[in-house]
């Protein structure tokens, strides 16, 4: 079993603050035939028979829930809460029913595992095309809901990369849950990923034009080397998992947090999970290279979260020659330098006052402080570090 508790207390090493809470549909799969089986357990709905499914466990019943399932979720969403770690609910898991090499002959809805009468094709389960289905899968989501609507640490993904066949499909759920919690103690911010697919892939569009609250984008638009600036329109959480799959470098995560998103790495973490892939089948692996990096790079960047409001600071790449630039003018700003030389000119012509001046490493995190420097022109700065640098100005008003 995976060790929760020691998750967290990974997670509270390096700062983070965000996890995907991940729903594996099937309680057995593997992704080729030349490896062994994955498991699960529990599901959300009881196996009591009779007659046992394919994976000579009794069969599922699909009217009846199984509270071991969501006692587990709220104890996990509570322990992310009193750790200050935000909770992102995956409802329903797309890639394994569409690339496991067996897996859907073990899902819940294939009739030959439930003795509910229940039976759909792979693909059908993330559609509306039958209606009893939706149905159970719409009382599977107000369960969610009313178990964890109380915590403020919660968000909702829809669908982990189910392709664009699921469009309409996700957004009758983003806004079967905005309706359902209308009216409940708490609302809770809804996402939707993107929908890889291999050849039935979805786009950025699908996400961008939906009622969701946040998205994941694919890579197109530049999100793994040059990020477009987050215009408002959706809360962005820049996920390694549908940009590279296993892939990322701190480079990125400075890339991301100074153009308004908010950088997410699917991490093996070797040390928690014995080098086992699990949504693969077991298979031995060591850290996706530069880890490590990013860990401590994100870690920073939550950091300068909590010295700065970013809610009122915007992209403003115009301000600095990198064009990498977080701010509030006139108060503060973040500018990353990635050039060699580690020169960067910074407009400050509309501001007046005297500004602080900090480099901050982006990996390691140490600062070195530099001279003052007064508003009112274009100002240059010349990093003392070696590589890429993060330069840090702020009001001396602020202390």
């Amino acid at each position: 079993p995976f060790n929760f508790s020691a998750y967290i207390d990974f997670l509270k090493k390096y700062g983070h603050n965000f996890i995907r809470l991940w729903h594996w549909e099937a309680p057995k799969w593997r992704y080729s035939l030349d490896r062994p089986f994955s498991f699960s357990q529990p599901h959300p709905w009881k196996r009591k028979g009779p007659g046992l499914a394919r994976d000579g466990k009794p069969k599922f019943n699909l009217f009846e829930f199984d509270e071991t399932y969501f006692q587990r979720l709220y104890h996990r969403v509570q322990m992310a809460a009193e750790n200050s770690i935000y909770v992102s609910i995956m409802l329903f898991e797309g890639h394994m029913a569409q690339f496991a090499a067996q897996g859907w002959e073990f899902h819940p809805f294939n009739s030959e595992n439930n003795i509910s009468k229940i039976h759909c094709e792979r693909l059908d389960y993330y559609t509306l095309k039958n209606k009893e289905i939706l149905e159970i899968q719409e009382a599977y989501v107000r369960k969610v809901i009313d178990t964890i609507n109380d915590f403020d640490n919660v968000l909702y993904e829809i669908c982990n990369e189910a392709g664009n066949y699921s469009t309409e499909w996700q957004y009758h759920f983003i806004r079967f849950i905005k309706s359902y919690e209308r009216d409940k103690p708490k609302q809770h911010p809804v996402g939707m990923t993107f929908q890889y697919g291999g050849e039935q892939s979805g786009n950025n569009a699908n996400l961008f034009n939906s009622p969701a609250d946040w998205t994941s984008p694919n890579p197109e638009g530049g999100y793994r080397e040059d990020p477009p600036l987050n215009d408002g329109r959706k809360v962005i959480l820049n996920d390694t998992d549908h940009l590279w799959g296993k892939g990322g470098n701190p480079q990125w995560v400075w890339k991301s947090f100074t153009r308004g998103h908010n950088p997410l790495f699917m991490d093996r973490i070797v040390d928690l999970t014995d080098r086992t892939i699990t949504w693969a089948g077991k298979a031995r692996a060591e850290d996706i290279p530069k880890a490590e990096e990013i860990r401590k790079a994100m870690g920073l960047t939550i950091q300068l979260a909590k010295r700065f409001n970013l809610a009122e600071m915007l992209p403003l790449p115009d301000l600095a020659s990198t064009r990498y630039c977080l701010a509030k003018p006139r108060e503060a700003y973040i500018i990353y330098t990635y050039d060699s030389n580690g020169e960067v000119r910074v407009d400050l012509h509309n501001v007046t006052g005297e500004f602080h001046v900090e480099w901050i490493h982006p990996v390691d995190g140490s600062i070195v402080v530099s001279n003052n420097v007064q508003g009112g022109g274009l100002r240059i700065f010349k990093s003392p570090l070696k590589e890429d640098a993060v330069l840090l100005l702020y009001s001396s008003k602020r202390r």
